[in-house]
């Protein structure tokens, strides 16, 4: 029997496909709480925040859409999505790194 369609190598190539898929879909989470976090930081500050669809349509909402602390709570949704996203990227790194170090040899 040879080593490529063995049921060990078989199983141990599966295994890690599927490491690296939870690893992208990791990252990707990571990513999307990075973009929306840095999203909610700047876009309550900027001009287009001022040029919104819905206080178009709405009038009476555009007080409380230009009311500073309601952009200070969108910004600080943003923050909590910016500490989201690096907590799970340090995460991802120190499982990465346990598993790097016990993989080496002790000898």
């Amino acid at each position: 029997m040879t080593t490529a369609t063995s049921p060990r190598a078989w199983t141990a190539s599966r295994r890690s496909r599927h490491k690296g898929s939870i690893l992208i879909r990791r990252l990707v989470y990571v990513a999307f709480f990075l973009e929306v976090g840095l999203l909610l930081i700047v876009v309550p500050w900027s001009a287009f925040w001022d040029r919104n669809y819905f206080a178009a349509t709405w009038p009476a909402l555009r007080p409380f859409l230009a009311n500073n602390f309601v952009r200070g709570g969108v910004t600080g949704l943003g923050v909590v999505n910016l500490v989201a996203g690096f907590a799970d990227l340090a995460l991802i790194f120190s499982v990465r790194e346990r598993g790097d170090a016990s993989r080496r040899p002790t000898a």
